[in-house]
């Protein structure tokens, strides 16, 4: 099934603390039995990074039964999603929210191993993360594909290669979430490029290079992609300069 356009909000809202930490004990504790660095990172990144709760919020996957995760490092975005199930069940739910996706399918592809393995023994046997790079391996039929601060590590020409795979990966209106930094945001990109370059090398990568464009440039290589998009402000509570892309396939 696909998932219904709908308003692109510009804000979101405070859940109720009953819900909200229900939500994310649901979410981050299966990641206990990876060890601590594995489970403070759920917890944090559930918390604080505004675009897990804009997904659930204003229900952007709702709809959709068959969900591809790029670059999904510890599979969060599956974690997220089948907790959001269980409360939306239990009836600790945040007042005011659509209701949750009640049996998502998220397949997650990832390129670094350890990651991987942090995935398959925090969410089990049900767990769908393959190791691979995104560059080349088959991405197959699905209804909406998430790529969340990824892309532009990613050169130019292969940008435009996986959303071409993307886009054939997808029917006619099917979804694609991106989360992008936008370029033409002065000091704010700045210190969105310098956090992430430094994330990077505390956590063994070295100094990357990135391939960033402005929102209009990343609009563009979408429609160029045979997507229509519309932006989404996603830097609340943060100094970053991010954007969600929320697109559906032409």
């Amino acid at each position: 099934m696909l998932t219904k356009r709908r308003p692109v909000p510009a804000t979101l809202s405070a859940p109720s603390d009953t819900a909200w930490h229900a939500l994310l004990h649901d979410a981050s504790e299966p990641y206990r039995a990876a060890g601590r660095f594995a489970y403070h990172l759920a917890r944090g990144k559930l918390r604080a990074d505004p675009v897990f709760r804009a997904i659930l919020e204003h229900g952007l996957l709702q709809r959709s039964t068959q969900i591809l995760d790029l670059g999904c490092g510890q599979a969060l975005l599956s974690a997220w999603l089948r907790a959001a199930a269980r409360c939306y069940e239990r009836g600790t739910w945040p007042a005011g929210w659509p209701a949750a996706t009640r049996s998502p399918r998220v397949r997650g592809i990832e390129l670094k191993e350890r990651e991987v393995a942090r995935a398959r023994r925090a969410l089990g046997p049900d767990c769908t993360v393959t190791q691979g790079d995104i560059r080349s391996i088959d991405f197959g039929s699905v209804d909406a594909v998430v790529i969340l601060d990824v892309l532009h590590y990613i050169g130019l020409d292969a940008q435009r290669d996986i959303l071409k795979r993307v886009r054939a990966a997808l029917p006619a209106g099917g979804l694609l979430l991106l989360r992008v930094g936008d370029a033409a945001a002065g000091l704010r990109f700045r210190i969105t490029s310098w956090v992430d370059k430094f994330a990077m090398f505390t956590h063994g990568h070295g100094w990357v290079t990135t391939y960033c464009h402005s929102l209009a440039e990343w609009r563009a290589l979408l429609s160029e992609c045979n997507f229509d998009s519309a932006a989404m402000p996603m830097s609340h509570g943060t100094p970053f300069a991010n954007v969600l892309l929320i697109a559906h396939a032409r």
